[in-house]
């Protein structure tokens, strides 16, 4: 099964323009205030439904949290360690939803290794060992294809030098290797599931805030203009994540501040696989160094407290680069140093307050609770098991609401550009642009045939293309600069980079942003 193709889900200015227009004169079925992935799931689950659904967001598509992970759809083998049996079983599940059915061409394997130094015992990697076997009998109860997901071995020292080479051949007994999903980029997903949600019906509207929230409505504010209007719904779900507290009482969250390190793939001597690097003195927890195919690698992550105002863009902080290279500099044979970083970026996650000491005891269960007013907040949960939070959000609107609604059916909905694995290998289109847009590549390809500029790179060095941006102002919803570098594509990630691609996201944006009609 293939997703659909543009026209439904296409995103746009104009589109936008017209279905504001539209809302004041309408009551709908569901209104989803945020557009992460969670609330992008909402919308598309209420849609597929038969539900009548506008969603909107103060900001863009994958704003918030969702566009600040590790980019990885984990199997819950974290969360199995601590004896979250449930979370973990529901990770291993839902990632492969993604990798088999809704997402295959944004959800690929990417293997592990987790080298044995000196500073883990014999003791520690039997463990580790029995740990990852754990985590594959998880893939296992799931149903994912072991050709989806190789098992995990153990790899001679010479073996584990050839995945990583920038570890520290001294004293290395080898290394424990292990796989997991990764995401070609968490924002591309958020917009796969906001234009699938768009093709299914509802109205997927950015730069439109919400003031108050109420069981029957919101009051909002188109933000390019002020003006302020009333939305009327039969129910409300409220799916901001860290945000959820400022627009209903009663919600109480801690949030916590996960940062990540941004290098050149040359800075660890072209790794092409992952690394678990073990934490001294914490079980279970490592920092993760993550290739991304694109030339950069990200070294994460961190899991502090994050008190205070929540900013629109959290900023890592010092101490935890300083964290992050030391625990890295464990391992490598020539440590990475400040210089060498050249981007980082922090995200928060919406951890419901449950009392405990520290962040990283809190479980990343979700929750949804819906208030005495009647608007349904979901909060908690990871990137991963989106569709599930959705679902349970959804079922609980619907009771909320006294709505008529059919059973969940996203598990089996592809997203846009979806289609099977072996369909995708044979697009004839640029391999980049098949692992970012699936089945939609060819549609870039052809859009660059018109223009020849377009297949060209939006900056020397950089791999994005300018096609990419074009497809991202007629059909992702992009309305400005910041839109097209930072969500579209994360060229944004490092400073240099966007001001290099700065100047030719503004002519994109001039010559292909759609009529006002």
């Amino acid at each position: 099964m293939t997703a659909p193709r543009p026209s439904r889900s296409s995103l746009n200015a104009a589109r936008r323009a017209r279905e504001l227009a539209e809302l004041p004169g309408e009551v709908v079925d569901v209104l989803v205030v945020g557009l992460g992935a969670t609330g992008a799931g909402v919308a598309l689950d209420a849609a597929a439904r038969g539900l009548s659904v506008a969603a909107i967001d103060a900001h863009d598509l994958a704003f918030g949290t969702s566009r600040w992970s590790s980019k990885l759809i984990h199997g819950g083998l974290r969360y199995l360690a601590s004896g979250q049996v449930d979370v973990a079983h529901e990770s291993a599940v839902e990632r492969g939803v993604l990798m088999e059915r809704t997402a295959p061409h944004l959800v690929r394997a990417l293997p592990f290794v987790l080298p044995l130094t000196p500073l883990v015992s014999r003791g520690q990697a039997a463990l580790t060992r029995t740990g990852l076997l754990a985590g594959d009998a998880l893939r296992l109860a799931a149903r994912t294809p072991r050709a989806l997901l190789p098992g995990p071995r153990r790899l001679s020292a010479v073996e584990t030098l050839r995945l990583a080479p920038a570890l520290r051949p001294h004293g290395l007994r080898g290394g424990l290797l292990s796989w997991d999903g990764q995401l070609a980029d968490d924002a591309r997903l958020v917009t796969a599931i906001a234009r699938t949600a768009a093709a299914h019906g509802a109205r997927i509207l950015t730069r439109v805030r919400a003031l108050e929230l109420s069981g029957d409505g919101a009051l909002v504010r188109d933000e390019p203009t002020g003006e302020q209007t009333t939305v009327r719904a039969r129910v409300v779900v409220n799916a901001t994540g860290v945000w959820a507290g400022g627009l209903v009482d009663g919600i109480s969250l801690r949030p916590s501040r996960g940062t990540h390190l941004v290098v050149r793939a040359e800075s660890l001597r072209g790794v092409t696989a992952g690394m678990h690097v073990p934490i001294p003195g914490a079980a279970n927890r490592f920092v993760l160094v993550i290739p991304q195919g694109d030339g950069r690698v990200y070294i994460g992550l961190t899991d502090e407290p994050a008190d205070g105002p929540i900013p629109d863009v959290p900023e890592p902080t010092p101490v935890e680069t300083g964290f992050l290279l030391d625990i890295l500099g464990t391992v490598l044979d020539e440590p990475v140093r400040r210089e060498d970083v050249v981007g980082a970026f922090a995200g928060l996650r919406p951890l419901l307050d449950d009392a405990r000491g520290s962040t990283a005891d809190i479980s990343r269960r979700h929750a949804v609770l819906t208030s005495p007013g009647g608007v349904v907040t979901v909060v908690g949960g990871k990137l991963t098991t989106y569709r599930r939070m959705a679902q349970d959000a959804v079922d609980a609107a619907i009771t909320a609401g006294g709505l008529t609604a059919g059973p969940c059916r996203t598990a089996r909905i592809p997203l846009a550009g979806a289609a099977p694995h072996a369909e995708l290998a044979r697009l004839d289109a640029p391999r980049r642009l098949v692992q970012r847009y699936g089945a939609e590549a060819p549609l870039l390809a052809a859009l660059g045939r018109e223009d020849a500029a377009l297949m060209e790179p939006v900056a020397p060095g950089l791999p994005v293309l300018g096609v990419e941006l074009a497809w991202g102002v007629r059909h992702e919803g992009a309305l400005d600069a910041a839109d097209l570098l930072d969500r579209r594509t994360r060229v944004g990630l490092v400073g240099a980079d966007r001001a290099a691609a700065l100047p030719a996201a503004r002519a994109v944006l001039e010559a292909h942003r759609p009529a006002m009609t």
